[in-house]
């Protein structure tokens, strides 16, 4: 493989970070692979629920499917906790950084957002705003997330649900989202809440 002349950024060439561009691209491929491995490390996840997380991950991608929901909500449906296990407390945050560039504007800020938007459901158990979420108000894709969390996230832990799809049907639509041509401009892009 060629390699960058630099051992500084700041010493690079324009053909040293097109090295880094390709290398990056070649590697694209494994990316769908490498996400649903991360997803079948959750089976063993606990976390006082009465589902693994990778359950959950399956009910709510299930029931986006079911509700007619297009692949980029579908797939955020299902990675929308992938980075439960590694980063817990701003899962969220971690996981929509992933799917950016992937995904649509709205299923990226739905998993950006659900983790807030979850607490509508415990926040006052714990002394906090269950309404906390409503700052966002206004936002295009508000209505989105509140119907995310209470139509597929929230109802996603139900032992005895039935209908939960086996992984396999989700796996041509991961490998169909994460093989698209990354969207650098929404990958770089900071956008304000």
């Amino acid at each position: 493989m060629e390699k960058v002349s630099f051992a500084h950024m700041e010493d690079g060439t324009a053909d040293d970070y097109r090295i880094i561009g390709e290398a990056i691209a070649g590697s694209h491929h494994r990316l769908a692979g490498e996400l649903l491995t991360m997803l079948k490390a959750t089976e063993s996840a606990e976390q006082g629920i009465q589902v693994t997380r990778y359950e959950h991950a399956l009910q709510t991608a299930t029931l986006a499917f079911k509700d007619g929901q297009d692949e980029d909500m579908v797939v955020a449906a299902l990675m929308h906790d992938i980075a439960d296990n590694i980063s817990p407390y701003n899962h969220a945050e971690v996981g929509a950084a992933i799917l950016k560039p992937y995904v649509s504007e709205k299923a990226h800020w739905v998993v950006k957002y659900h983790g807030l938007f979850q607490t509508y459901y415990y926040a006052h158990f714990k002394g906090g705003d269950r309404l906390a979420r409503d700052k966002h108000k206004g936002h295009p894709h508000y209505q989105a997330c509140i119907d995310f969390c209470a139509k597929y996230d929230q109802m996603a832990f139900d032992p005895d649900y039935s209908e939960t799809m086996p992984l396999e049907a989700f796996e041509p639509m991961v490998h169909r989202i994460f093989s698209r041509t990354p969207n650098f401009d929404m990958a770089t892009k900071d956008e304000a809440a």
